[in-house]
């Protein structure tokens, strides 16, 4: 389709400005790339349902989309977001646990083989979490969430006294992840399998600003470029 009948249809789809205008055109490119007469790939996905063999772990800045990140097609990620791309510990069945049962529905239903916990630098939720040093708002959701990293931010209070406030960043925002990847293995179906080899998890950091994705390497103890 050429770009004046796209740009027609997005207008008409558009006559009720209530809607926002460039996510309605963004479906319009998005329907044409994907759902020519001749394309059969969705078609495929409807009929035979999802199978994909990674659980992303992400934040949900607006910035590092993990399907953008690592350039796949629909289907091949199992995607979870929250803030600061956090795994919460095994705990009571009190409340809500969106991100738990997501993670349990990637590795017992669909049985994911590859679990990755994808954190990046400049992250809003750790910059808080620094912020507040743990004594934030008893009342925002957004701090009683970060609490689940408070050992993070603890750590590198203690051994990045005279650093930058980067640094600091960067080193809790890497830190929270290793805290997530010791909540996966609180889950006992998690820990089976990756003691049967079966499921393994990773801890992933992209460097926003080099354009550079690091894993953490548990021989080293460091995050290493991948």
């Amino acid at each position: 389709m050429n770009s004046s009948a796209l740009a027609h249809r997005a207008s008409a789809a558009a006559a009720d400005r209530r809607w926002p205008q460039p996510l309605i055109e963004g479906f319009l490119r998005f329907r044409d790339n994907h759902f020519p007469s001749d394309d059969i790939e969705y078609l495929r996905l409807f009929s035979e349902g999802q199978k994909p063999k990674f659980l992303i772990v992400g934040c949900c800045d607006s910035r590092v989309d993990p399907a953008l990140i690592f350039n796949c097609a629909p289907g091949e990620l199992f995607v979870v977001r929250n803030v600061a791309n956090i795994v919460p510990p095994n705990e009571a069945r009190i409340g809500h646990h969106g991100t738990t049962a997501a993670i349990e529905y990637g590795v017992c239903n669909l049985g994911v083989e590859h679990i990755v916990v994808l954190g990046h630098e400049h992250c809003g939720g750790i910059q808080n979490l620094l912020k507040t040093r743990g004594a934030g708002n008893p009342d925002s959701f957004i701090d009683d969430w970060m609490r689940l990293v408070e050992s993070a931010r603890v750590s590198v209070e203690r051994d990045y006294v005279h650093a930058t406030e980067e640094v600091r960043g960067r080193a809790c925002e890497q830190r929270a992840i290793l805290v997530s990847l010791k909540n996966l293995l609180t889950f006992p179906w998690i820990a089976q399998r990756v003691a049967e080899r079966a499921l393994r998890i990773h801890g992933w950091y992209f460097d926003i600003k080099q354009g550079q994705l690091l894993g953490y390497n548990d021989a080293t103890g460091e995050f290493e470029p991948l």
